[in-house]
């Protein structure tokens, strides 16, 4: 039988303190009462923007469905969650159409909106897929000395362990 390996992280890249986190979560309740305490949707999307390729489809997902949830009651926190975080150029230039003032006021904050309100698909793709990629980056160098620190305590602590036994 293999191991169980748990990381422990106290504090996620890009994300406030755990304090911040528990006053924004979501509490769901099961038919047995029992309550569970979930990160609210902005801030998983948030922890999930990593260098593993198999997350940046669930922040797709997430965002097309609470954009799909919460159309009916856009609010401006929520617009700019949505063109802050739509991954689809479709979801983007949708929302461009129905917000056009919120969006000319993030394009200094997300340039790609710019190819979104003109429409430019292909652009916006190819700048969408970029901006994957430069977040991965910014994931990579952000976990590579703790990556670097385990992996010097796993050589230590297997040298010290059967030079001890």
């Amino acid at each position: 039988m293999e191991g169980l390996r748990v990381d422990i992280m106290t504090r996620l890249r890009a994300m406030p303190a755990f304090t911040a986190l528990w006053e924004r979560r979501t509490t769901l309740v099961d038919d047995d009462g029992v309550e569970y305490h979930l990160l609210c949707i902005p801030d998983l999307v948030q922890a999930k923007k990593t260098q593993r390729s198999r997350d940046w489809p669930m922040i797709e997902l997430l965002v097309t469905i609470h954009h799909r949830e919460h159309a009916h009651a856009a609010t401006e926190e929520r617009v700019d969650f949505w063109l802050r975080e739509a991954r689809t150029p479709e979801l983007l230039v949708a929302l461009c159409r129905v917000f056009p003032t919120q969006a000319a006021e993030l394009t200094a904050d997300r340039p790609l909106i710019r190819l979104a309100r003109e429409p430019a698909l292909d652009d916006l793709r190819a700048a969408l897929d970029a901006e994957v990629r430069a977040e991965q980056a910014r994931d990579r160098d952000y976990w590579e000395p703790l990556r670097r620190e385990l992996e010097q305590f796993r050589r230590e602590h297997r040298g010290g362990s059967s030079a001890s036994g």
